[in-house]
């Protein structure tokens, strides 16, 4: 009798512990799928802000050019966006972020660009959805850590090979640009 209880126990928390994994394995694949979301916003954005401001920007191509390439790369590899394969796509999408950088740096020096609805219109809506893709890649990395540590706690890393538990990769800032901390100065007459 006690070995049936014994047994029963044991069945039970296999259960529960297999269903955790899945749940966790689920909730990291939403986490990464709403990373997704908010980066095809933002690359549906890039085509727009490029077309506003290509005409006033004539001679500077080899910026729109870059931003062009960056997009298209970090398109290309969101396609194949995965919790196991998260790298590529940081890296794709760390190389866009820089295009962009560059990109406001040359419409800063051209005042009546900078100074249409347009451009301020898009301005906001590419901070905007900076943020949120700031949020998303916060979310993902808090629940796939969550993920992988379930996955190597004893006793349910027993339950993680039954379960096809892979660890997740976090989405991590590998340019030391982006890593870097902005410097502001507050000294008048500069």
């Amino acid at each position: 009798m006690a070995f049936i209880v014994v047994l029963a126990v044991v069945g039970i928390w296999f259960v529960v512990a297999y269903n955790g994994l899945i749940a966790l394995r689920n909730q990291t694949a939403n986490a990464l799928k709403q990373i997704d979301v908010q980066l095809k916003r933002r690359h549906d954005l890039i085509p727009n802000l490029i077309s506003s401001v290509q005409a006033a920007m004539d001679f500077e191509k080899d910026t729109l050019q870059a931003v062009i390439a960056a997009r298209n790369g970090a398109v290309k590899a969101a396609a194949g966006l995965d919790p196991q394969h998260v790298k590529a796509s940081a890296a794709a999408e760390a190389q866009l972020t820089g295009a962009l950088k560059q990109l406001m740096v040359v419409v800063e020096a051209y005042p009546d660009l900078k100074a249409t609805s347009n451009m301020k219109q898009f301005q906001e809506e590419l901070a905007s959805t900076e943020n949120k893709v700031s949020f998303s890649r916060q979310l993902y990395n808090d629940t796939a850590t969550q993920y992988n540590t379930k996955q190597q706690q004893f006793p349910t890393n027993l339950v993680a090979g039954f379960a096809k538990a892979v660890p997740a990769e976090l989405w991590e800032i590998e340019d030391a640009a982006e890593r870097a901390v902005p410097k502001v100065d507050f000294r008048r007459g500069g």
